[in-house]
């Protein structure tokens, strides 16, 4: 059973732009991630209809991203931000485990 960690993920695609979604785990933050990365994909290569990517493509549009920065709550409540690394890193295992 995943762990509920209330998840808080702050993005900056551009210069300009700031937002922020809100997640029950973690784990659904790290898909909420991919699934954000897939729909880049499909703007971009709007005339395909299958998509694939490894893993380095995610990491290269995670690194393009000026801020990425994952805030989980820890059980006094208090927020501790992750930054870029630890989240490819979780990415990671996140697919991983969905492939097994």
């Amino acid at each position: 059973m995943t762990e509920r960690k209330h998840t808080i993920v702050l993005l900056r695609p551009n210069k300009n732009t700031r937002t922020y979604f809100e997640y029950d785990t973690v784990s659904a933050a790290m898909d909420g991630i991919c699934k954000m990365f897939e729909k880049k994909l499909k703007e971009l290569n709007p005339t395909m209809t299958t998509l694939s990517y490894d893993i380095s493509d995610l990491h290269r549009y995670l690194d393009s991203l000026p801020q990425l920065v994952a805030l989980i709550q820890d059980q006094s409540g208090s927020y501790t931000p992750h930054e870029k690394d630890w989240i490819k890193k979780r990415v990671y295992l996140h697919l991983r485990n969905q492939a097994s």
